[in-house]
């Protein structure tokens, strides 16, 4: 194995260049070969790292961001991580509007990497007063010398993909890649990505992830915003009550939806038969692998490629908790049984 003797300046220097690890067991009745983008190798932990650096180094490029100013965004946590994270290696203020759906963990991480953090309820609408956009909205008119990022509307999120995670999956599949696998929650990731290959080879088929509760599947289907498809889920990080305008949904050809339940086993799942330790999303993508390989969308020789967002030490208190789960009513008595493998000595 090649030794790596580099030394780095900062731990943003470690920002993007992530594995593709194939996938064995998990796909072994599906036809193809499968290749897990691994973002957890990001310095964060998730692809939301590539967003923050680019976006927050595109700032300074244009004289938006000035030392000693204060960046305000809003966040399910990975991305409020991310800023936190390049906020305090480059000299700027967090302050993060968060939704009450991200886990505890990620709240307790977003207050270590010392930014200010506002939890706004989850379940109210994007035009709430009390929802975590209006809030950034309105602490970015209160605070003099901030800059809002707001990366569901912003162009630079699309960019920061196009830029990285598309060129990386091209060479490391040699332009082999067949599909891309990709959940869908500012649409960021899978229209940077898929903007990149689809100008590669047009016939890549982009596939969208996304939750039961959200919008996104019907909106990219009639391009109509139906109220009716909200409601409340659980998986954090995926789906939408509002249309993000970082999603370019025309190079996007279909979209999957997932349920949470399925979701969060299947999370479950990779950790036990692929070794990986994955958040929530990368289950939600895994589970649309599965329905979509039992629909016999894949053939002999197509290589896909699944982006995994983030880590799942994000999760412990969520899908890695036999508790929540259980809350959930997500444990049937076959995956109860396989949770049991503690034994405690007396």
């Amino acid at each position: 194995m090649e030794q790596r003797n580099q030394v780095f300046e900062n731990v943003l220097d470690l920002v993007g260049n992530t594995p593709l690890v194939k996938l064995n067991r998990i796909t072994s009745k599906f036809k193809g070969d499968f290749y897990a983008k691994v973002e957890a190798f990001n310095p964060g932990h998730s692809s939301k790292d590539r967003i923050a650096l680019y976006i927050i180094e595109q700032a300074e490029k244009k004289g938006i961001l000035s030392p000693g100013d204060t960046i305000i965004e809003t966040t399910s946590g990975n991305t409020g991580f991310s800023i936190a994270m390049v906020s305090i290696i480059k000299g700027y203020d967090c302050v993060l509007a968060v939704s009450s759906k991200s886990s505890p963990d990620k709240i307790d991480m977003l207050k270590t990497m010392g930014a200010k953090v506002y939890v706004c309820p989850a379940h109210v609408s994007a035009d709430d007063p009390r929802s975590y956009y209006e809030v950034a909205k309105r602490l970015h008119n209160e605070m003099k010398g901030s800059v809002y990022i707001n990366q569901y509307f912003n162009q630079l999120n699309i960019d920061a993909h196009y830029h990285s995670t598309g060129p990386e999956i091209w060479n490391q599949t040699e332009g082999k890649v067949t599909h891309l696998v990709a959940c869908s929650g500012t649409g960021g990731t899978i229209s940077g990505t898929a903007k990149y290959l689809k100008e590669q080879n047009p016939n890549i088929k982009v596939i969208g992830v996304d939750a039961f509760g959200s919008v996104i599947k019907k909106y990219h289907e009639t391009r109509e915003f139906d109220e009716k498809e909200i409601y409340p889920y659980r998986i954090e990080g995926l789906g939408k009550n509002l249309i993000p305008g970082a999603t370019d949904f025309d190079v996007i050809d279909e979209f999957v939806k997932v349920t949470d339940e399925e979701s969060a086993h299947t999370a479950r799942e990779i950790a036990r038969t692929e070794g990986m330790f994955v958040g929530y999303t990368s289950g939600a993508a895994m589970q649309a692998i599965k329905q979509l390989g039992e629909e016999g969308e894949f053939k002999e020789n197509d290589k896909v490629v699944i982006i995994f967002p983030d880590h799942g030490a994000r999760y412990m208190s969520k899908v890695y908790s036999d508790k929540w789960m259980n809350d959930q009513g997500f444990f049937d008595s076959v995956n109860a049984a396989a949770a049991e493998n503690i034994q405690y000595i007396k």
